[in-house]
């Protein structure tokens, strides 16, 4: 167990941070889901932007790595264009 004050603080905010993450990320994770099942081009065009942004969001706070975030951004463009 932590011994200093600002050591207990760490281990408070970590677990705050994480909880965060976990969320930003199944939510992003869902909305690119959501995306490759969407058949209809046009709604895929309008739902690509905000996933793209989620993605960039992950990627600027290391959440994924932006190699990942890149590969999946470059997939779900090509997988709309082809629709």
């Amino acid at each position: 167990m932590a011994n200093h004050k600002s050591a207990l603080k760490r281990i408070r905010r970590n677990e705050a941070v994480r909880l965060r993450n976990r969320y930003q990320h199944k939510t992003t994770r869902n909305a690119i889901k959501k995306l490759r099942n969407e058949s209809d081009k046009k709604k895929a065009n309008a739902l690509l932007p905000s996933v793209v942004s989620m993605i960039d969001k992950l990627a600027k706070r290391n959440i994924i790595h932006d190699n990942k975030a890149a590969n999946l951004k470059s997939k779900l463009t090509r997988m709309v264009n082809t629709l």
